[in-house]
Parts: C-alpha cells; structure tokens; sequence
C-alpha cells in the first residue's frame, strides 16, 4: 500500500485534458478532473432528490474516469474492447495502492458502474454525459471553437433514459443558460 503514490497518481487526472474537446478545437480545455468535480456535484444532488443511495453515486461519480491517470482520456469513438481491458488492468493498478478493504469495495463500486445495471450506475452514467452536454453549451456560448459541438448533445440524448434528466438535457439544449 502506498497512499501517497495513490495520491499522486489521481492527481495526474488534474493535468489530463478531456480528448473530446481537444479533438473539438477548444485550446485549453477541461481536464478530466474538472468534469469528475462538476460530475460529482451533479450526482450528489439528484441522488438526494430522487432517493439514490447518494454515497455510492458519488463514488461512482468520483472514480468512474480513475484509469484515465495512467491510460489517457479515450473519446467514445476510441475505445476498443482492447481499452476496456486496459482500463480494467489500470483501475487494478490505481487501487492496489490502497489498502485493501477500500480496494475491494471501489473496485467493486467501479464495476458496478461499468455494468450499468443498478438504479445508481445508471445515473451517474445519464449525469456523466449530461455534464458534458452543459460543457459544449458553455464552450459554444464562449465562442472557443469554430466546430459544431451538437456531437456531444446527441451523445447525451442517446443515453437519456430518466425523465428527469431528459428534462435538464432539454434545458441545456435550449440554452436557458443565464
């Protein structure tokens, strides 16, 4: 076990820019992170409101993008099977420096996530693409690409399931932002 290696290493997630954005021509965009952080707050809200079992969603909210420290932030299009593995030995490689209760349990809340199954998986992942619907909005109303961001509008939509969240997508999209 080693807590400041572990340490360490999420904090690379501070200096690893979001793939999609780059792609999408913003100069300095989000790092992976920032959209953990706005993730998070996202999921921590709308699990109180809607009865989720708030702990584990922002663990999940929290670690859903943690092999991004050692593998790189992968857009949608670039994940292969192939990445999903490599994914998988990197999450393996992070928590083998905790000490081993906390390995087991957010590597077991990391897979629940993957899987997508429960009531909470499902959230973070429809709040994880809602997060980035209300960044492209923000990156087009600052005006920092010349690109069409409705890509990662349609991303979002296609992942929607919860009426609730349907709705703030639809926010978003309308941009009644400020």
């Amino acid at each position: 076990m080693n807590l400041i290696e572990f340490l360490e290493t999420v904090g690379k997630l501070k200096t690893i820019p979001r793939s999609g954005w780059v792609e999408a021509g913003i100069q300095r965009p989000e790092s992976v992170a920032d959209h953990i952080f706005r993730t998070s707050i996202i999921c921590m809200l709308y699990s109180n409101l809607e009865g989720l079992d708030e702990l584990k969603a922002l663990r999940m909210a929290l670690i859903h993008d943690l092999p991004e420290a050692i593998t790189g932030d992968l857009t949608p299009l670039k994940k292969t099977r192939g990445n999903r593995n490599e994914e998988n030995r990197a999450m393996n490689q992070i928590l083998s420096l905790i000490p081993e209760e906390q390995r087991k349990e957010y590597l077991a809340i990391w897979n629940e996530y993957e899987c997508g199954e429960t009531r909470e998986a499902k959230a973070v992942r429809q709040i994880d693409k809602l997060e980035m619907a209300l960044q492209a909005k923000e990156y087009e109303r600052a005006r920092l690409t010349t690109q069409e961001l409705a890509r990662f509008m349609d991303s979002a939509e296609k992942v929607m399931e919860w009426s609730q969240l349907k709705r703030l997508l639809s926010y978003i999209q309308g941009d009644h932002l400020r």
